[in-house]
């Protein structure tokens, strides 16, 4: 009896989505509203760097990329360690991104983050439909969240009073 040839592996199911966020990467970068705005729902619901959540795309755009787009460098969305999955016409995608704020004097800071996008197929083309983007919060530092306090050992006196 002959042997079957070995089945060729399943092609990556999340190539698709890993597509989108290069774009999404590139439209950040060229601050393209525009391009961005193609990519999403309209009725997109966002948390944000900035905005605790919004709903609408034009909102976010209001409230959430005009406030931040031109205010960063370098937005690298690490879409090969992404992770997430596709079930029918909706799926979604979570990684870590990289980017340089800016501040008023020029100088830069790290902003790294992580994101989740849940994306519905919409004319054979993925749509955001919720994205969550939020700076790494252990990292600290410049317009990040801050580092938990240390505590101090509690003191003790000896003996009496003096």
């Amino acid at each position: 009896m002959a042997s079957r040839p070995a089945a060729a592996p399943d092609p990556d199911p999340l190539a698709p989505l890993r597509a989108w966020l290069r774009e999404w990467q590139a439209r950040v970068r060229a601050v393209d509203f525009d391009g961005g705005r193609r990519m999403c729902a309209p009725e997109l619901v966002a948390f944000g760097t900035v905005a605790p959540m919004v709903e609408g795309l034009d909102r976010v755009m209001d409230a959430q990329w005009h406030r931040v787009w031109a205010h960063i460098r370098e937005f690298t969305v690490h879409d090969e360690r992404a992770r997430g999955a596709v079930a029918g016409d909706q799926a979604w995608i979570a990684t870590t991104w990289d980017s340089l704020g800016v501040r008023q004097d020029g100088s830069t800071f790290r902003r790294p983050g992580r994101l989740t996008i849940a994306f519905v197929r919409r004319d054979g083309r993925w749509l955001a439909a919720h994205t969550h983007f939020s700076l790494t919060p252990h990292e600290g530092g410049p317009d990040m969240a801050p580092k938990p306090p240390t505590l101090e050992p509690p003191r003790h006196s000896r003996g009496g009073s003096r």
